[in-house]
Parts: structure tokens; C-alpha cells; sequence
């Protein structure tokens, strides 16, 4: 089975060579979205650990490093666009792999609705529209065409979606350079806020506010770093398969470390620790309040930030989710019809709607709930990030489990990084639940089932895939005589171009 995992793409299948490697880079990078999860995390952070948020996100790049490195070796012996379902089940069993492929696809419904509804609402604060964005009903429904909107641009074809991200991408890190510049110039001439404070190398140290409260504080870290796997997703519609997206990936987790500390640094100094501390509550709109007071007249820039952030976040969170739903298709896991791929764009068109589709039902469903329960759609999702994320770091040890000790480089980069990886996102699943399970730790505050709203989500979703996993061996048992299998040695050793 190994020999088959290059070159299995089909004639019909997605357009190869359509990106490049920055490309890919760019797509990892928006898919985290690193403006809006920096505005809703940086208050959270601020209240766990104090002054010492940008330490917990160093500490947070860790484990994060170490799955990338897992998805970099992975793909350069099979370059499947389904990644984590694909690597799973070769190494592990279909399974687990089916598992692993529900988590992606899932995490793609959960937070697609979000992502638009925070697009729009700070596009419109940007354009002085702020009635408009206290309208539910005006915020939703634009929302909602924003999905369609950018479900199309996925569709008509990757090199349109790499353009659109190439561009917001540039807007986002220019507007959050801005502000991180300007923030940090009116701390050091003394015209910050009151409780402004001079930056320290001493604020690197995660460990610095102590055990419990790094836990925490780890767990929002992981959100914020969470979808560069994007790029690995479009492998099979990259230039230099075998090794760029796998760059793609590591560089791009990089870049959000630099970009993540940097800004934290400047956040931090100009509010101080009592401003984002009262106003953690207010989640992303904590950077609308700052952006107010360090720029004035020029605070636009900021809310344009988050807008466009989210607005690229909307489009390449859908590709995981799509194009895991297509390599599941192809393997006989889902239902033939998701393996569509569009005759003209050669984008997977059946599955990119129908993620798109049930994100929109499932934005419209929880807001009609409350909009906290909105957010607590999105705190479930660091029990699937964690998941999935641990089960490939293990996967990758287990598939190449013959070549590890060939090299001290092997042994270390793809057997015990990823694995001391998924050890600590394990870890940091089982303290998510235990979290997860007080009521009082939920954005809603109520009682689900005796339980979080967060935890019973994440319980839902898990229950629901076994449930369909179950029935769909029942219906279509052919993917489930697959077994396990081991890196191929000719893939292991040949020369990256």
C-alpha cells in the first residue's frame, strides 16, 4: 500500500502545481487568523499569568513545533490531502483515522460562522457603522452571505484563493505592525495609558505566574496557533508536493511565534495588566477599545486587522475540512458524491459547500440558543484541536517506527519530538475536560447535562462520529479492510528537491 501513497492522484483530481511555497505559507498563516485570535486571547491570557503572556505564548509554540515537524515528515512520504486521516490510518488503522477526519472536518463547522460574524462586525466599526453591528439580525445575515461569498472563491479555484489571501494577509500584518509600533513608541515617550509599563526580557518566562495558571493559559495558547496545518491540506495542489507544504507548515508557526510575542509585548506595555484585565470580558473587542485609545482617529487600522484576519480565516478554514472530506470519499470513508471534483476548477466543489452548508446551520442553530453558546461551540474546539493534533504526532512515530533509529535526526525529529508533542496536547486535553466539565467555566454559565455547554458540545461531536463511523461501516465496509502500514524506505530516503 505504501508504494501507492505518491502518486494515487487521479487524472480527474485537483489541479496540481496551482501554488507555490509561499503561497501555502500564506494560506497557513491566515488560516490561524492571527489578528482576531490574538484580540481574543490576549485579555484571557493577561488575567492567567499577568505580564507574563508573551512567555506562555513561546511555551504554547512548543508542542506546536513538534506536530509540525510530525505533519513535514508525514507528507514527504504521502502526499494525501486529507493529511491527518490519511497518515492515521496508514499507521494506525481506519478507525482511528476516521476519527482523526471527523475531528478536522468538525472543527471546520464549528468556527467558520464565528470567524464571518467577527469579519463583518469589525468591518463595519471600521467603516463607522456601529449600528450596524449592533443589529443581530444585519450582522448575521451578512455574516452568512460572507460564507457563501468565500465558499465560492474556494470553489472557482485555488490560485484565486491564494491571490484573495496574499492580499489579507499583508493588510493584517501591516495593521498589526502599526499598531505595535505605535503602541510601543507611546510607551517608551510616556503618553500610554496610566497603568503603561516598560517591557522586560523577564516577561519570556511562562513559569513565571506558576503551575495552574500556565495550564490554563496553555490551553488558550494552542487556539491561537491552531489551522497552519492548512497549507498540508493543499499538497496535492502545490508545486514540489513532497516537501514545500510540509515547509510551509513549519515556517509558518515561525512567523506566528514572532508575530504572536511581538504584539503580546506591545499589548501588554501600553494597556498594562489592570486595563486587559478588566477587560477580558470583552474577548476580541479588547484590541477595538485599544486600538481607540493608541490611535485615535487612526483606530480603523486596527479593527481592519481583525476584520481582514477573520475574513481569511472564514475562507482557509473551510480547506481542511473540505479537503479532508474529499480524501475520505476517495478512500471509500464518506459517501462517494463528496469526492466530487468540479470539471472546470478542479476543486473539491460537493464537499466545500457541504462544509460551508452545515457551518452556516450550525452558526444560525447556536445563535438561536444565545450567542454565548456561540462561544462555547468555540472553547470545544481545544479538545478536537488537541485530538487530532496528538493523534498525528503519534502516528508519525508509529509509521516510520523502522527508520527512527537510522539517524539521531530521525530518532529525534520523527519519533520523539512528535511524540513528546502529542504527549503534552494529551495532557492538555485531559485538563481541558476536567475544565470543561464546571458549568461556571462556560461563557453561558448554565448547567448542560450536569456539565459545561463546552464539554457536552465536545462530547456531541464525539458521540456523532462514532455513531456515523459505526453506521457507515455498516453500509460501505470497504475502507475498514485497510491495515496498517509502514513508511516506505524509497520515500524515506529520496533527495527533497
Amino acid at each position: 500500500m505504501a508504494d501507492s501513497s505518491v502518486d494515487a492522484r487521479p487524472p480527474e483530481g485537483l489541479k496540481a502545481d496551482a501554488i507555490g511555497f509561499l503561497d501555502a505559507l500564506v494560506i497557513g498563516l491566515n488560516s490561524t487568523s492571527p489578528a482576531y485570535s490574538l484580540a481574543a486571547v490576549v485579555g484571557p491570557v493577561v488575567v492567567l499569568v499577568g505580564v507574563y503572556a508573551p512567555g506562555v505564548m513561546v511555551a504554547s509554540f512548543v508542542p506546536m513545533l513538534l506536530i509540525a515537524s510530525a505533519f513535514y515528515y508525514l507528507n514527504k512520504v504521502d502526499q494525501d490531502c486529507g493529511t491527518t486521516f490519511s497518515w492515521v490510518t496508514r499507521a494506525m488503522g481506519p478507525w482511528a483515522g476516521w476519527l482523526g477526519g471527523w475531528a478536522i472536518t468538525m472543527t471546520g463547522v464549528l468556527v467558520v460562522g464565528s470567524l464571518a460574524d467577527v469579519a463583518v462586525t469589525f468591518a463595519l466599526l471600521a467603516f463607522g457603522l456601529d449600528s450596524w453591528a449592533d443589529n443581530d439580525l444585519v450582522r448575521r445575515l451578512l455574516a452568512v452571505a460572507l460564507i457563501v461569498v468565500m465558499t465560492a472563491v474556494c470553489v472557482v479555484g485555488t490560485e484565486v484563493s491564494a491571490r484573495v489571501q496574499n492580499v489579507l494577509i499583508l493588510a493584517q500584518v501591516a495593521c498589526l505592525l502599526a499598531f505595535a509600533v505605535v503602541a510601543l513608541y507611546r510607551v517608551y515617550a510616556d503618553k500610554g495609558m496610566s497603568d503603561s509599563v516598560d517591557p522586560s526580557i523577564k516577561w519570556l518566562n511562562p513559569f513565571g505566574a506558576g503551575g495552574a495558571s500556565l495550564t490554563a493559559a496553555l490551553l488558550l495558547g494552542v487556539f491561537i496557533y491552531w489551522g497552519w496545518e492548512s497549507a498540508v491540506n493543499l499538497t496535492e495542489e502545490t508545486e514540489d508536493p513532497a516537501s514545500a507544504p510540509g515547509r510551509a507548515a513549519v515556517w509558518s508557526t515561525v512567523v506566528l511565534l514572532v508575530t504572536y510575542v511581538s504584539v503580546a509585548f506591545a499589548v501588554v506595555a501600553y494597556a498594562g495588566t489592570t486595563f486587559l484585565t478588566d477587560n477580558a470580558g470583552e474577548e476580541e473587542f479588547v484590541f477595538a477599545l485599544l486600538a481607540s485609545e493608541a490611535m485615535g482617529d487612526w483606530d480603523w487600522v486596527v479593527l481592519l486587522a481583525v476584520s481582514t484576519s477573520a475574513l481569511a480565516s472564514t475562507q482557509t478554514t473551510i480547506i481542511p475540512a473540505s479537503r479532508t472530506a474529499l480524501s475520505m470519499a476517495r478512500r471509500q470513508a464518506l459517501p462517494r458524491h463528496f469526492a466530487h471534483i468540479h470539471p472546470r476548477f478542479r476543486t473539491p466543489d460537493v464537499s466545500t459547500w457541504w462544509v460551508a452548508g452545515i457551518a452556516i446551520a450550525w452558526y444560525v442553530l447556536v445563535n438561536q440558543i444565545s450567542a454565548n453558546a456561540l462561544f462555547d461551540s468555540l472553547t470545544a474546539l481545544s479538545l478536537l484541536i488537541a485530538f487530532y493534533y496528538a493523534l498525528t504526532g503519534v502516528a508519525c512515530a508509529v509509521y516510520y517506527r523502522r527508520h527512527l533509529t537510522e539517524s539521531l535526526r530521525n530518532f529525534v525529529l520523527i519519533g520523539l519530538g512528535p511524540l513528546v508533542g502529542a504527549g503534552l496536547l494529551a495532557w492538555l486535553l485531559v485538563e481541558s475536560v476536567t475544565d470543561m466539565a464546571d458549568p461556571a467555566n462556560s461563557y453561558s454559565g448554565v448547567s448542560w447535562f450536569g456539565l459545561g455547554p463546552p464539554l457536552v458540545i465536545g462530547i456531541g461531536i464525539a458521540v456523532a462520529g462514532v455513531v456515523l463511523m459505526v453506521v457507515w461501516r455498516l453500509m460501505s465496509p470497504a475502507f475498514w479492510s485497510e491495515r496498517p502500514d509502514v513508511a516506505d524506505p524509497e520515500l524515506v530516503h529520496r533527495k527533497e528537491h
